[in-house]
């Protein structure tokens, strides 16, 4: 939670730093997108040399990096040193997946990895939401400068963990220690493969929803405000889902709860397109419930399919597969320019229908559907 604080706060302040510097809007969003390429994209390369070299950043360090350079872009007047700290930061949250995860699989059995995958990913959404309500009254106070105060959190944090955690480097490598025994488990690295592209898939229909639906419910009559709210509530729908997910994932099996929840998403969505009033929005929250409830049962998947490599496993599908997922927004943005702004709403269940059917076709033991065909033997 602590450190997805900070992944959203220059979002947050480029109205400021708009007004108060002057830059143009390329200029400001440039800043953004090295945070996010940086950050996306550097991922599994700092899992793979955490799981080939024992390169390992502690947890702490990753915290204060983000910390520490997120709070000074408050006071840097230099653009050129506003993007060196913009991409200081974004390495920070890149060095601290390979670490963590590597110690929440430590934590995991095969009986509760999706559920405890859950909640790390969970703490990461309500960092992800806090971050630019914290930022936003820091700077309503204090103007940029009282971003330094966000370095407070990562400092009681990294007490937290020393407490808690104690020899965090020391315990991780002990993790990759333990999953490297588990690498010969795996003969191919195909069955990941398919997973990332399916997660691609899946993170383009999230980021083309959070994008494209907002202005959709305006064009139908909604108010701004309330077109915000019902993205909010389709958030925290899928947060609840996440939890739900992993525990049923954990009962059920993965393969069943991916491929059967994704399908569910489908009808979902085009009921929301299709209808108005309080249905659509019952609906959209429940495609919302749908769509995010897979994420982190997916990333337990991706431990488990790459059982001596969890820093590369955990870099590709918070970094690599997020990344290109909101590089397909633009193929919406395209239709909406083409043909309307519902033609490109209108699309976003087909990377879905790819994803079903790359998951359905993923090489993973089904559990449930496993035990009826082997009692029907």
């Amino acid at each position: 939670m602590i450190t997805d604080i900070y992944m959203p706060v220059l979002p947050a302040i480029l109205p400021l730093l708009i007004a108060q510097n002057g830059y143009s809007y390329l200029a400001a969003g440039l800043l953004v997108t090295a945070y996010n390429v940086t950050s996306s994209f550097t991922q599994p390369v700092i899992g793979w040399l955490s799981d080939t070299k024992g390169l390992t950043i502690s947890v702490s360090a990753s915290i204060l990096i983000s910390a520490i350079f997120v709070a000074l872009m408050g006071i840097a007047q230099n653009y050129y040193l506003i993007m060196a700290f913009a991409i200081i930061a974004a390495l920070g949250h890149s060095c601290f997946h390979p670490t963590a995860l590597s110690l929440v699989s430590r934590l995991c059995t095969s009986e509760n990895r999706g559920r405890i995958t859950s909640y790390f990913v969970v703490g990461g959404n309500f960092g992800y939401a806090i971050g630019p309500v914290l930022a936003g009254a820091l700077v309503f106070w204090l103007k940029l400068p009282g971003l330094l105060f966000l370095i407070i959190p990562a400092i009681v944090m990294v007490f937290v963990l020393r407490i808690i955690l104690p020899g965090g480097i020391a315990a991780a490598k002990a993790a990759h220690a333990i999953q490297a025994t588990a690498a010969h488990a795996v003969s191919s690295k195909w069955p990941f493969i398919i997973l990332m592209c399916a997660s691609i898939l899946r993170a383009w229909a999230v980021f083309a929803a959070i994008t494209y639906i907002p202005t959709y419910l305006v064009s139908q009559g909604y108010e701004l405000v309330t077109a915000s709210i019902v993205l909010t509530l389709m958030l925290l729908t899928g947060v609840a889902g996440q939890v739900a997910g992993g525990r049923i994932s954990d009962r059920f099996g993965r393969k069943e709860f991916i491929v059967f929840v994704l399908a569910g998403a489908i009808p979902c969505f085009y009921l929301f397109f299709v209808t108005s009033g309080i249905i659509q929005i019952i609906a959209l929250l429940c495609f919302g419930f749908c769509l995010w409830s897979t994420f982190s049962v997916a990333v337990a998947m991706g431990h488990e399919l790459l059982p001596g490599n969890i820093g590369l496993a955990s870099g590709m599908m918070l970094g690599l597969a997020i990344g290109f997922g909101g590089l397909g927004v633009a193929v919406n943005g395209i239709i909406a320019d083409h043909y309307s702004l519902a033609a490109a709403i209108s699309t976003i269940p087909l990377p879905i229908i790819g994803a079903v059917i790359l998951m359905a076709l993923l090489p993973y033991p089904w559990k449930t559907f496993g035990k009826k065909a082997d009692n029907r033997i």
